[in-house]
């Protein structure tokens, strides 16, 4: 059976790889491409992701696409809603008959001489067994995303064995679980957490946060007041372009005054908490954070639901640490016992890069940490290789939108130079950073060290800031340089390779 052969493949069908997949049908019309998904549906989180709540943790105005608008006024979109959305810009696009599902990438092999990638993958069949699938691409997209979906983070946890009740996360969330008049307890502080807390306090009968460290919550309207009116004012596409930069420009200021004054940042958090929560709430306890804001996300709150949880009394929060598990539920190292029939380790996700697929070219594995990372997008050294990861302070849509549209250029311009192979070549640069900075969540500096380091100088910067990567990525006129183009050796007609020129 003949190999199949595609300009194009696409690792993952989830937001970046339903990207990837429009932008190429709009700019690189004509092209071949396959998008290989792991799972059995499109979605990737927002169809993993099954827990109570679930829902974005930022705005959908920048969280969807640049080029389909989000018609809706609310700004914080339900899972199901961010699904059907997905969906639908799928069916558009005529994208559904080029996923392959249930295929997951194990190792993809790059030829020098062929100039081409040869990518082994598994196919999952019915029974539980699988069977191989090996396929052949010329440029290689990864789009899975920054996390492991098999299993999310579970610390050992003393005398878990003796609980009696009930142990879920969120990542696995089982369709049978009953906590209808039952005592919740949530271990952790993060988005799902705080995601978590107010839709199962509706039904539990109450619902403890357990939290060895506080984070900032900020509570935003859970619909756009402004949106209505610009809907009605202006053309979909129109009235989405305008909310999108509204929306960003807010979250760049925010941002951009807590990196500067973090202590006005956290005083003003804090009395929005306070207000939320009543004069006499300890919020110095549970709601001070040890980092500074946004050296982790904030973690969002649409409506105040979470505080309206907490002030209600059907929830509360518990700043301590865990001694033992009991069989009634988990005493805590100051001597207090929080009683639980259901305990929820909303404790994080395990990092993984490229959806865990391993890179090899000519023969030597690509150890990605050892090398240098272009414009946050190849790895030097890597030849038609590309992969998303978006910002860490705003939309990961953003920058997935930013990068799709790239590679699309670059793809065009290589058969405009007509070349088969384009390549981020180092050449002294050194390694000045790591791959994201000033960032400490605890599931990230578990993982980060697998990610390509930042140089010192551009192209090797890995911003976290859409103005620059607008510039480095679309508007500059050398937005290829650091580039070397070429054809597989036997094809040349000098041996040096041709670099980008200013302004291609």
């Amino acid at each position: 059976m003949a190999t199949e052969h595609y300009d194009v493949l696409i690792m993952g069908a989830g937001l970046s790889g339903i990207d990837a997949a429009c932008h190429l049908r709009r700019l690189c019309p004509g092209r071949s491409f396959v998008l290989l998904e792991q799972r059995e549906a499109i979605g990737g989180t927002w169809d993993l992701f099954r827990y109570p709540g679930v829902r974005s943790d930022s705005d959908m105005f920048t969280m969807s696409y640049g080029f389909r608008p989000w018609v809706s006024a609310k700004a914080i979109g339900e899972g199901s809603e961010i699904l059907e959305y997905l969906a639908t810009v799928a069916r558009e696009n005529g994208i559904a008959g080029h996923i392959r599902f249930r295929q997951k990438v194990r190792r993809a092999s790059w030829s020098s001489q062929d100039a081409c990638w040869r990518v082994e993958a598994e196919r999952s069949l019915s029974d539980g067994s699988t069977e191989p699938v090996r396929l052949t691409c010329g440029f290689l997209f990864s789009c899975t995303g920054y996390y492991r979906y098999s299993s999310g983070y579970t610390p050992e946890f003393p005398g878990i064995e003796r609980f009696g009740g009930r142990v879920v996360h969120p990542q696995a969330w089982p369709a049978d679980l009953d906590y209808s008049g039952k005592r919740v307890v949530i271990i952790g502080s993060g988005a799902t957490a705080v995601t978590l807390l107010p839709a199962m306090a509706e039904t539990a009968s109450h619902v403890t946060m357990l939290q060895r460290s506080p984070t900032y919550v900020v509570a935003l309207p859970g619909r756009d007041a402004i949106a209505p009116r610009l809907q009605r004012a202006f053309p979909a596409g129109v009235a989405h372009r305008l909310m999108r930069w509204k929306n960003l420009l807010y979250m760049m200021y925010i941002y951009q005054m807590a990196r500067r004054r973090p202590e006005l940042a956290k005083a003003g958090l804090l009395k929005l908490a306070q207000g939320h929560l009543g004069p006499d709430y300890d919020v110095a306890t549970h709601f001070s954070p040890r980092y500074n804001p946004w050296e982790q996300r904030l973690c969002l709150a649409p409506d105040a639901d979470f505080f309206r949880a907490i002030r209600s009394g059907r929830a509360s929060v518990a700043t301590d640490e865990i001694e033992t598990f009991t069989e009634g539920g988990i005493r805590l190292k100051s001597g207090s016992e929080l009683e639980a029939d259901v305990v929820v380790t909303a404790t994080g996700l395990v990092l993984q890069i490229y959806g865990g697929a391993e890179l090899a070219v000519d023969g030597e594995t690509v150890i990605s940490s050892e090398r240098l990372s272009y414009k946050g997008l190849m790895v030097a050294g890597v030849p038609n290789f590309a992969s998303v990861f978006g910002y860490i302070n705003a939309s990961w849509t953003l920058k997935a939108d930013l990068i799709c549209a790239y590679v699309c250029g670059l793809l065009n311009a290589m058969d405009r130079k007509g070349v088969r192979q384009v390549m981020p070549r180092a050449g002294n640069e050194a390694p000045a950073a790591e791959w994201v900075e000033h960032f400490n969540p605890g599931y990230f500096q578990r993982g980060a060290g697998m990610w390509p380091k930042q140089g010192a100088e551009k192209p090797w910067r890995v911003h976290q800031n859409y103005f620059r990567d607008l510039m480095s990525l679309k508007w500059e006129r050398a937005r290829y340089g650091g580039l070397e183009f070429s054809n597989p050796r036997q094809q040349r007609s000098s041996a040096t390779p041709e670099l980008a020129e200013v302004g291609d």
